[in-house]
């Protein structure tokens, strides 16, 4: 519940909701997206060297519970779909031994990114809620935004929704 103190007219609200809304609305793009992040283990990821396929951009950290509880679907389906491919973006100041540490008890198939919580990628920019997931269609667009945890049966969903032929117009 949202109480504000001293509403005026009641533009300070009108204003928080529409910024709220248009972040969380914030799922589509007609431009193609990429970047490149370190990896955990050693070389770089672009986003580009996957295009063709659909990609599951995860944003998580160690810490944090909904993140853990979605690790296994998307190693699942990391390793079941050949049409998609997950990365994971590491969302936290940690060091490469406490991450590998992590992953020996996780079992995480799918690669592991590194994103500077200072400077994260753009055009994502920092995520606004963790675990956040971002589903890139086969052009590099952003076809759709999850924010909060999102299971294996959801993206796939998505995923098959959208024609062979229309997956770089996904929407």
């Amino acid at each position: 519940m949202l109480r504000v103190k001293n509403p005026g007219n009641g533009k300070w609200l009108i204003l928080l909701m529409i910024v709220t809304f248009s972040v969380a609305a914030r799922e589509e793009s007609n431009e193609p997206v990429d970047f490149t992040l370190p990896r955990l283990g050693g070389g770089e990821i672009a986003l580009s060297d996957y295009l063709g396929g659909w990609v599951v951009v995860n944003y998580w950290a160690t810490w944090c519970a909904p993140c853990r509880k979605e690790i296994p679907e998307l190693s699942q389906l990391h390793d079941e779909r050949d049409d998609v491919t997950v990365l994971g973006l590491a969302f936290e100041d940690t060091d490469d031994e406490a991450f590998e540490t992590f992953l020996a008890e996780f079992h995480i198939s799918y690669p592991i990114l590194h994103v500077d919580v200072y400077h994260p990628p753009e055009p994502f920019g920092a995520p606004k809620v963790l675990p956040t997931t971002i589903i890139l269609d086969t052009e590099g667009r952003v076809a759709k935004t999850y924010l909060g945890p999102v299971t294996r049966e959801v993206i796939e969903h998505f995923v098959d929704s959208v024609p062979a032929d229309k997956g770089s117009k996904a929407r």
